[in-house]
């Protein structure tokens, strides 16, 4: 029996809970991202609605280039809360169809709904019930992609956005994947798609006329990737353990710094969000992650792997401390500063030594923060050591 699986990506998601919550916003051009400050911000838009998107506005462009294409855009900050909030009522509805739900970011999520079809019928069916369910009650639209893997579905989402919904049966695979581009397959970057374009190759279906010998003499192991994909084969399943690879948040600061009670500070604020949502997903991580970039773009990261997991906000904070004062060239200007934990295991099961008394005190702590965050806000709260740093600036 074929897997069914969904994709399911939100449409412009940030923009669009702004232009719900804000009805006179609707049918405007709604950035979401850092302030541009007349084109002179710093920073990248997070996401944009659809309004935006004829002006050349996408994610991840930098803010001070959006405001060149589209000065009239009504820029927004991000509310990191309503939508988490929102994005938890969404996965609530996927939950009715399916404990099988793999998150891959805060509007994305593969659904795997083989078992629920004889309750809530086809794929299509299911799709078209849970597209219903978020419009319904949070007046949201989203966009499925349903194949029997991954890949298929993935790509299927997002070619009628948005509100789209597409179907790839599997008699029907080879002829749905023909005439896509080739920049459609994972993993195959700009220098590949060059390489394929030398090749003569531009869509899926050039590419799967290709025996697999010649793709791997060509790329390596990296032959049967491109071989399986050209194809449709994708024997991934959708999985709930190992959906979060990371946990990070970055800082973009205002104005080139090398003062480093601000950089503490901000190293400081970022570890703190960072535990929180790991304490929040009940996730712990062994490598802790720095990135750091100077004001020339030159762009830095490094990492240190601990004895054991954590999702404690001081240790997350004096290890990426550690890396900053281990890594950084005294006197440069810093730009941007990230932090991030990998090497996820599951918290519970873990038989508690000697010295996981030690962190218990801070345990406590963070589970205090915890709770004045979750019902007053991010700013509600800061630890003593953080308001000295802020004096020290």
């Amino acid at each position: 029996m074929a897997r069914v699986i969904l994709h399911i990506d939100m449409d412009a998601f940030f923009a669009a809970v702004e232009q719900r919550e804000h009805p006179e916003l609707k049918g405007k051009p709604v950035i979401i991202g850092a302030d541009p400050k007349e084109g002179k911000g710093r920073g990248v838009v997070s996401t944009c609605s659809y309004e935006a998107r004829p002006f050349g506005v996408h994610s991840a462009m930098p803010i001070s280039e959006a405001y060149r294409k589209c000065p009239h855009g009504i820029y927004l900050p991000p509310n990191g809360k309503l939508y988490r909030q929102v994005s938890e009522n969404i996965f609530d509805i996927y939950n009715r169809y399916t404990d099988a739900v793999e998150p891959l970011s805060i509007d994305e999520a593969f659904l795997d709904v083989t078992g629920s079809t004889r309750l809530f019928g086809e794929g299509r069916q299911i799709a078209e019930q849970i597209k219903d369910a978020i419009v319904r009650e949070h007046r949201l639209t989203a966009s499925v992609g349903v194949a029997c893997n991954k890949y298929l579905a993935k790509i299927a989402s997002d070619l009628d956005k948005p509100d789209g919904l597409v179907e790839v049966a599997p008699d029907a695979i080879d002829a749905f994947l023909s005439d896509l581009h080739i920049s459609r397959l994972w993993g195959a970057g700009k220098q590949t798609q060059k390489i394929f374009q030398h090749m003569g190759i531009k869509t899926i279906g050039q590419l799967a006329r290709y025996p697999l010998p010649t793709l791997t003499h060509k790329f390596g192991k990296l032959g049967q990737h491109f071989y399986n994909l050209a194809h449709g084969i994708d024997e991934r399943e959708v999985s709930t353990l190992a959906n979060v690879k990371s946990v990070s948040n970055e800082h973009t600061f205002g104005q080139d710094t090398n003062v480093i009670a601000t950089i503490e500070n901000t190293l400081f604020h970022l570890a703190g969000k960072v535990g929180y949502r790991l304490r929040k997903k009940g996730l712990a991580g062994k490598t802790i992650h720095l990135k750091l970039r100077y004001d020339n773009f030159n762009t830095i990261t490094r990492n240190k792997t601990l004895p054991k997991t954590t999702d404690n906000t001081q240790i997350i904070y004096d290890t990426v401390k550690w890396l900053f004062e281990q890594n950084y060239q005294s006197g440069r200007k810093v730009r941007l500063l990230g932090v991030g934990v990998s090497g996820f295991e599951q918290k519970g099961g873990k038989q508690k030594t000697i010295f996981d008394m030690i962190d218990e005190k801070n345990d406590r702590l963070n589970q205090i923060e915890d709770l004045l965050v979750d019902r007053y806000g991010d700013n509600i709260i800061s630890r003593a050591e953080n308001l000295n740093r802020k004096r020290n600036k």
